[in-house]
């Protein structure tokens, strides 16, 4: 059998050939720098179509010093939350003129480090990270270090003096627990995928992440107001973990003086209470009452729809990526922390704790109904 020879990569060497101009020339028009005539212009764009040229962005890069792209770094992508910020980063560059190279972390900081190493190897002009780890974050002074710009997508650093576009956590989590609290509600339940050994909240030193920290300080500082003791112990970690989510929601709801109301930290973390609750034969919220942050489609379609707190996760990574190319273009002042506004939309997840809770105890038909 006749072996096809393989297709050899076309040039610049045969743009200018086709063209009859230099390399040199072929080299200024197709890298956008120099001078050259418009009549020499249109013959190498001509001759480069005609042959199927294409850039080697590796060789224009070692060049120029710019890639024209910029590396991105989520902690989950199956997470719808993330997939919004990445249309909006996605969207802002293109508008800019720089291509996006995505990388997920699933929220494990060793991950985070290789992706930002490999990031940094492809010399993307920048960097758009969502830090996993507020303890582990060498690799992120290391880009401060190199010059090259850095913006932290969702949660901060704070010894890192780079930008950050993050939301308002932890109001956003004082006025959810405050409508629980006006519902009637007096046992209040944070559920957060955090990643934690121990899914029991016992203090500051579990939590890595900068986000988790002031939703848990806004949830335990509107139940203190309200006079709520030790509100605390209904605060539960680790829900992403396979198979962890029901489990927890599950021994929250069977335990003793059960919470009659979630915070979800997600719509993740919300759909498996809205699993969990339906496998235990309970209703929302005739038996507890839901609230989530993030407001994911299927929340306005459930029966009941769930309350949310709505996030501008969109602005977010657009704003983000607006930011980087300012930075990468030279533009910008001091770094600094933008807070975006977040908005509570009530639907029906919220009702009265169920009469027989109000002295904390847990009738046994309730019992059987959960059993």
């Amino acid at each position: 059998m006749k072996r096809t020879a393989s297709k050899r990569l076309v040039t610049i060497s045969d743009v200018a050939q086709s063209a009859g101009v230099s390399k040199a020339t072929a080299a200024r028009v197709l890298g956008s720098y120099g001078t050259a005539s418009p009549v020499v212009k249109e013959k190498v764009r001509e001759a480069a179509k005609r042959l199927g040229y294409q850039a080697n962005e590796l060789a224009r890069s070692m060049t120029t010093g710019k890639s024209k792209t910029i590396g991105v770094v989520v902690g989950d992508i199956e997470n719808p939350y993330f997939g919004q910020a990445v249309r909006g980063i996605s969207d802002a560059a293109h508008a800019a003129g720089f291509d996006v190279i995505l990388s997920n972390s699933g929220e494990d900081a060793a991950k985070e480090k290789a992706a930002v190493r490999v990031l940094m190897g492809k010399r993307v002009d920048g960097l758009i990270v969502t830090p996993a780890s507020v303890f582990e974050t060498q690799h992120l002074h290391e880009v401060l270090r190199s010059g090259r710009p850095l913006v932290l997508l969702d949660r901060t650093i704070p010894d890192l003096a780079v930008d950050a576009v993050v939301t308002d956590d932890r109001h956003a989590a004082e006025a959810a627990t405050r409508a629980l609290i006006e519902a009637g509600h007096r046992r209040i339940a944070y559920i957060s995928a955090t990643e934690s050994d121990d899914p029991i909240y016992r203090g500051p030193h579990q939590i890595n992440l900068s986000t988790v920290m002031e939703r848990i300080e806004g949830v335990v500082a509107a139940s203190r107001l309200a006079g709520i003791e030790h509100p605390e112990r209904y605060i539960r970690l680790g829900a992403h973990r396979r198979g962890m989510g029901d489990k927890i929601i599950a021994e929250l709801l069977q335990g003793a003086d059960r919470p009659t109301a979630i915070l979800a930290s997600d719509t993740v973390v919300a759909l498996e209470v809205f699993k969990t609750l339906r496998r235990l034969g309970m209703s929302i919220p005739g038996d507890l009452s839901l609230v989530a942050f993030h407001d994911a489609d299927w929340t306005s379609v459930t029966s009941p729809p769930i309350t949310v707190i709505a996030q501008p996760v969109y602005e977010l990574g657009f704003e983000s990526a607006q930011i980087l190319v300012r930075r990468i273009t030279g533009m910008g002042d001091t770094p600094r922390c933008r807070v975006l506004a977040t908005t509570l939309i009530k639907r029906q997840s919220i009702g009265a704790p169920p009469a027989h809770e109000d002295s904390g105890a847990v009738l046994q038909d309730d019992a059987a109904k959960i059993g």
